[in-house]
């Protein structure tokens, strides 16, 4: 097992699929050229199963993308998602947050390890179940006294043997968000009405679908900036044009347009599968043409559609939850998984008694209202 520069042309990667090596030496080698406001470092970890994982690496300054700090997810997005969303008792949440802020702050939680984070969205592991997890947290430990070692996106859906590891080795589980997954698309979402009227609204726009082209890359950096930077947070990964080439040129994320009368993609969905699980991390649309267009149903049901034809179970991310459940979603909340004994004890009792609130609180109201 060791730690090592992807960026290094002479590295020992071992044997990995050549998408996963592309990406996560892109990222190593200039991580804002991929994704605009993300500025951390990033190695990969070859495990003694022969996988690479990548690993971010902060050092405490504040993050402008939650995908890489705790604080921006915590803290900076809880406010956005209060005022946006309007949230019943949302001064006192808001309130809550301001404590929270301080908590992590005092905890220096942005000085923080993340193991396989691929800085989308959605972070899927594949087939890697954790049983190699307490040899990872003695490496990065001990290479990182001072910091956290975390992974993000972890799940009982999507990654139910990767969370039983993190818990028998004594890692906190901080609740983080709730996310809609689709458990068989073929059974839970296409004898629903949502499926027809999506596939009729998309027949009767008399836009074209196709696999994107590399010319396309500007495009749809740029729709899913409109939708996921423009509407929704500045919080969210800025993906730009090399990310979506770089991507699409390895076979990564799989792209669909669907395009006008003059050529011009207007929707997007990219999905990203690994393990039998798919999510999209790009989906996005032209905000300038008019609602009743239903241009996000229309890249919605690109990507579903993609992942029903290929047996893919789905991971639709947070969000949009009335939405997801009338296309056949249903709710499971995701954890942050931290491993803090490592830390001094202020540190650690910081970190324990803030994800033990999330969980009391937090995750109670997340299931009511469909956060």
């Amino acid at each position: 097992m060791r730690l090592f520069d992807p960026a290094d042309p002479a590295a020992p990667w071992p044997a990995v699929s050549p998408a996963e090596r592309a990406f996560i030496a892109a990222l190593a080698a200039d991580t804002r050229a991929q994704v605009a406001n993300v500025a951390t470092r990033v190695r990969a970890l070859a495990t003694d199963a022969g996988q690479v994982l990548p690993v971010t690496i902060d050092d405490g300054a504040r993050g402008d993308s939650y995908v890489a700090t705790p604080t921006a997810a915590y803290v900076d997005y809880a406010r956005r998602e209060i005022e946006l969303v309007g949230v019943p008792g949302g001064a006192a949440l808001r309130g809550l947050v301001g404590v929270a802020g301080a908590v992590l702050r005092a905890a220096r939680i942005d000085r923080i390890v993340n193991v396989d984070n691929w800085l989308l969205s959605t972070n899927l592991h594949g087939g890697w179940t954790g049983a190699d997890l307490p040899a990872i947290r003695r490496l990065l430990a001990n290479a990182f006294p001072d910091h956290l070692i975390a992974i993000r996106s972890v799940d009982a859906w999507s990654s139910p043997a990767l969370v039983a590891a993190a818990r028998a080795d004594g890692w906190v589980m901080m609740p983080s968000r709730q996310v809609w997954v689709v458990d068989d698309l073929a059974r839970d979402w296409r004898p629903r009405n949502q499926f027809g009227n999506d596939r009729r609204l998309l027949a009767r726009s008399g836009l074209a679908v196709d696999v994107a082209r590399s010319d396309d890359s500007g495009r749809i950096a740029e729709l899913y900036h409109q939708l996921y930077v423009g509407k929704y947070s500045a919080l969210n990964p800025v993906f730009t044009p090399r990310f979506v080439a770089g991507t699409m040129e390895s076979g990564l994320i799989r792209y669909r347009v669907a395009r006008g009368a003059d050529g011009r993609a207007v929707a997007v969905a990219g999905l990203l599968a690994r393990g039998g699980v798919a999510t999209p991390p790009v989906v996005g649309y032209d905000r300038s043409v008019p609602v009743a267009a239903g241009l996000y149903r229309i890249a919605c049901f690109l990507f579903m559609q993609e992942a029903m034809a290929r047996g893919w179970r789905l991971h639709g991310s947070a969000g949009a939850a009335h939405f997801k459940r009338l296309r056949g979603a249903r709710g499971v909340i995701e954890y942050w998984a931290m491993s803090v004994d490592h830390l001094s004890a202020p540190r650690r009792a910081a970190i324990r008694g803030f994800a033990a609130l999330l969980e009391r609180a937090i995750v109670p109201m997340m299931r009511r209202y469909g956060w």
